[in-house]
This record gives structure tokens, sequence and C-alpha cells, in this order.
């Protein structure tokens, strides 16, 4: 039988066999081994979370440049448009995501109202 192991986000390895690990895999990047135990790093979580974030408004950012060269062209109002880029490229910065100190916390920090469905619920 071959042994499995389990890296952490610093490079320790335990054999899987012998470690409590999470039952979520989101943020398996920010994971730290403790003794026995796999707990999750909200720093490094948090981080993750950002991209994740950063990955999701990239589609959006596109869209809203086509809606807003359309109004442009067309000489209709842009000042929603802009709102809503900006919203997008502040997103990754929201207080939500930097004062989150748990997990939970940070998975319900994600702003459905500017990045769409929570990919986290």
């Amino acid at each position: 039988m071959v042994d499995t192991y389990i890296v952490d986000k610093d490079g320790n390895q335990a054999n899987a066999a012998s470690v409590t690990v999470p039952s979520d895999r989101n943020f398996r990047g920010a994971w730290v081994l403790n003794g026995a135990v796999i707990s999750e790093d909200v720093d490094s979580a948090r981080e993750i979370f950002k991209d994740k974030v950063r990955e999701a408004r990239a589609p959006l950012l596109e869209a809203k440049d086509v809606e807003l060269m359309k109004a442009l062209e067309t000489g209709a109002d842009t000042t929603a448009i802009a709102a809503a880029k900006n919203a997008l490229r502040d997103a990754p910065a929201a207080a939500a995501i930097a004062s989150a100190s748990t997990i939970t916390e940070l998975k319900a920090a994600w702003d459905t109202a500017t990045l769409g469905d929570n990919p986290y619920a």
C-alpha cells in the first residue's frame, strides 16, 4: 500500500491517514499543519479569495467595456457603466474581505451584487 501525504502551504507534510483534514477544500492552498490537525490560515485564504474575485470579475469588466464603447458611440449616459466598472475594480479590496477573521466570514464576503453567484455558497 502506498501512503498518501498532504502538504501544507509551508511545505510541511503528513500522512493523510493520520491527520484531520478540513472537509472544505476551497482554500487548500491555505492549509497549515498543526500536529495531527490541518487548519486554514485566514490570511492565506484571503489571498486565494481575492484571486477568485479577480477571476470572476475579468469577464464582467470585459462586458462592461463593450457596453461603455456602445454607449459612447451612441452618446448615451455612461454614469452607471462607470460606477459598475469601479465596483468591479474595487471588489478585491472590499472591507468585508479585509475584516474577515474566519473562513465562514470570508466566504460570506462575496459581493453577489457586483460579482454574481457566490462560488462558496
